[in-house]
């Protein structure tokens, strides 16, 4: 977007704020810090010096460089990192995704579609049961991609369907695995072709679960509107076949509410994310109480996990931390769920000033899925925070815990 050259630091933070969509406490909150403070900035009443709260605001506004803040203060201005990780298992996937062949070549046998299907509904399993996801099923992804995609190209009729289905979740599991690790063009392709796998099958369920994964997409994109368009179409889809319908369906259905819920709240909108919570939440009731859906996870558990990370991104934080006292974490299948839930509970702590039990709170999702924080940029960040605003007392943790994760400390 143009910036008028006339503006302020303030009037530039208020105008890049409001194009976003944001609400000035999520856009503080973001930044660790409260809504009086960004109302100051905005205003011209305080002045933005901290180059370090400038560098969050640029990373909470999706921003490349601080110049879009600063203007014409170009003594302040460099380029922002994209923030990808590296992955030692992300050249294999990268090579079976993007370097798939024109010409294939056909075995003498054809796959077994149900095989293909056990083995991609194996390899969720191991992504929510095992602390170091990430390493161990992008060990499993090439190959698993290379062969529901020959059979596709092999198979006919429900078999055919059926190794589609496959295909689309290998994707749509590739998409979760090299979240933040994968370049922005392998993670819009991985969509995109979980989605055109799913369309290919003709299936309801797949298309919408294709759909909630290409949501995630577009949220961590900065774009919450087309987000939100997105999941609303597939509940759209989805919604006239939930009548005797399977259980999966309907997990689907609650998932992409939660979605929804999450990206309202990422931009500020209450109202709209509660509503969308309480969608979801009435979606859990409907199923039976030790319901999961085995890819995305929806359950009763997993809608009171939701609760909390609304709260959170609506930097609601005592609402956040009262939730989390009413939860049990250990009724969430899903190490990497739960993980992400201390996560968020650290992040609440952090926004109430709270670094010693911020610091705690943290090493116990680190304890429950290492890779989980080590590859999350919010739980990156919240680390990060805690090496540099700890107390003194805790400062040897807190480095500890930096070291583990894989930060330098420079």
């Amino acid at each position: 977007m143009d910036i008028p050259s006339t503006l302020t630091t303030g009037e530039r933070i208020r105008l890049l704020r409001e194009s976003r969509g944001m609400s000035r406490p999520v856009l503080a909150g973001l930044c660790g810090r409260g809504p009086d403070w960004l109302k100051k900035i905005e205003s011209g009443e305080r002045e933005l010096r901290s180059h370090q709260l400038l560098m969050r605001l640029a990373g909470a506004l999706q921003l490349n460089d601080l110049q879009f803040i600063t203007g014409t203060e170009v003594e302040v201005s460099r380029p922002i990192g994209s923030g990808r990780l590296s992955h030692p298992g992300m050249p294999a996937i990268w090579e079976a995704v993007m370097a798939r062949p024109l010409l294939w070549d056909l075995p003498p046998t054809p796959p077994d579609a149900d095989d293909l299907r056990r083995r991609v509904d194996e390899a969720w399993r191991l992504w929510h049961n095992s602390d170091r996801n990430r390493t161990q099923v992008g060990e499993l992804l090439p190959d698993l991609i290379r062969d529901a995609e020959t059979a596709t190209r092999v198979l006919e009729g429900a078999r055919r369907r059926t190794a589609y289905i496959a295909l689309s979740e290998a994707y749509r599991l590739t998409g979760q695995a090299t979240a933040y690790i994968a370049p922005a063009e392998m993670a819009w392709v991985v969509a995109d072709r979980a989605l055109a796998a799913a369309q290919a099958a003709d299936d309801p369920a797949a298309i919408a679960a294709a759909a909630w994964s290409l949501g995630n997409i577009l949220r961590s994109t900065a774009h919450p509107d087309e987000a939100l368009k997105f999941v609303e179409d597939a509940a759209s889809l989805l919604r006239p076949h939930l009548d005797g319908a399977p259980e999966d369906w309907r997990g689907v259905y609650g998932a992409l509410q939660l979605h929804a819920a999450v990206t309202a709240a990422r931009a500020g909108r209450a109202g709209d994310a509660w509503r969308y919570w309480d969608a979801g939440d009435q979606v859990a009731k409907s199923l039976p109480s030790a319901y999961v859906h085995p890819s995305t996870m929806f359950g009763r558990a997993n809608v009171d996990f939701h609760q909390i990370s609304v709260a959170t991104d609506l930097s609601a934080s005592g609402h956040a931390l009262t939730l989390a006292d009413e939860v049990d974490p250990d009724a969430m299948p899903s190490r990497e769920r739960r993980s992400r839930l201390w996560v968020e509970v650290a992040r609440g702590h952090l926004h109430r000033g709270d670094r010693t039990a911020a610091l705690h709170v943290m090493k116990i999702a680190h304890g429950i899925s290492e890779e989980t924080v080590a590859y999350t940029p919010a739980a990156r960040r919240a680390v990060l925070d805690l090496w540099r605003e700890a107390p003194r007392a805790l400062r040897p943790e807190a480095s500890s815990l930096a070291e583990a994760v894989g930060i330098t400390i420079a």
